[in-house]
């Protein structure tokens, strides 16, 4: 899931900061997306080039800054362990994905320009 973002086109990246302090971004939306998907912190970090260290501080922060956690993990074992996003988790992750979409559209029109104004990359 490592992506160089917008390297075609202009583009946003979106922070979204409440009560002075970070609640989500690009890369916290990506790792929440990553763990819905493999139902793993470890694999959605490295898909990101994500330390397992640094994913697991990213979600005890995301999960300590919400009213209840967002992801759920299982410790591993004879079972193996997991994760997952809670409801508030993916209720989060569509608001986060929705506030994106949504800027997008609305920049758009001033992206194109500022697109437009761009020397052109050297080779």
């Amino acid at each position: 899931m490592v992506r160089v973002r917008h390297a075609d086109r202009p583009g946003l990246r979106i922070r979204v900061v409440l009560a002075d302090r970070l609640v989500l971004g690009p890369g916290r939306a990506d790792l929440l997306a990553g763990i819905a998907e493999t139902g793993s912190i470890a694999a959605s970090g490295r898909r990101l080039a994500m330390s397992y260290k640094r994913a697991w501080q990213l979600v005890e922060d995301m999960n300590s800054g919400f009213a209840s956690p967002l992801v759920e993990a299982a410790k591993g074992g004879a079972h193996g362990g997991g994760a997952r996003l809670t409801e508030l988790g993916e209720a989060v992750l569509a608001a986060y994905r929705s506030l994106e979409a949504a800027c997008g559209e609305a920049a758009a029109p001033a992206l194109e320009r500022l697109g437009a104004a761009l020397a052109p990359k050297p080779r």
